[in-house]
């Protein structure tokens, strides 16, 4: 069975600008954007929009894994929506089934925007339900966050 986990945070960045590097920027940012945990990112599939897998490799003793590939499933570039479902390593191999993150963008005024996270799993350990969606909303939010820092001062 499906469940999912819900968080928000707002950032100080404009729509446009956060929603260009969280969907078509994606693999230039995240690097750039958490370079202490990505080592690289890369595009194996696709042309960034829809059906597009990435291939996001760790540092080692980072993660727990090695590197995971995610694809777009979800994209709704008027509604500023986008969604990542783990397709190989990751979580997939600490006991999930299905691992999906999405994110929905709302502008707030001209320098801020709204960010919606929603995080849908299946699992076929309670130890890994219990722990790894609480862990990934907490990381998401501090991607987010980072983000923010990222184009407010370096991008």
């Amino acid at each position: 069975m499906t469940k999912e986990l819900s968080d928000k945070t707002e950032v100080s960045v404009g729509l446009e600008a956060l929603w260009q590097a969280l969907s078509k920027d994606l693999a230039v940012t995240i690097v750039k954007v958490i370079p202490n945990i990505v080592k690289d990112a890369t595009v194996v599939e696709g042309d960034g929009g829809l059906g597009t897998i990435f291939l996001f490799n760790f540092f080692s003793g980072v993660s727990p894994v090695s590197y995971e590939k995610e694809k777009i499933t979800e994209l709704d570039e008027t509604c500023h929506e986008i969604a990542l479902q783990m397709v190989e390593g990751g979580y997939l191999e600490q006991g999930f089934s299905y691992y999906k993150t999405s994110f929905q963008l709302s502008a707030m005024g001209e320098e801020k925007t709204l960010v919606k996270v929603k995080i849908s799993f299946d699992s076929e350990s309670e130890t890994a339900e219990s722990v790894q969606p609480l862990k990934t909303a907490e990381s998401v939010l501090s991607f987010v966050r980072c983000l923010e820092t990222y184009l407010l001062n370096d991008a």
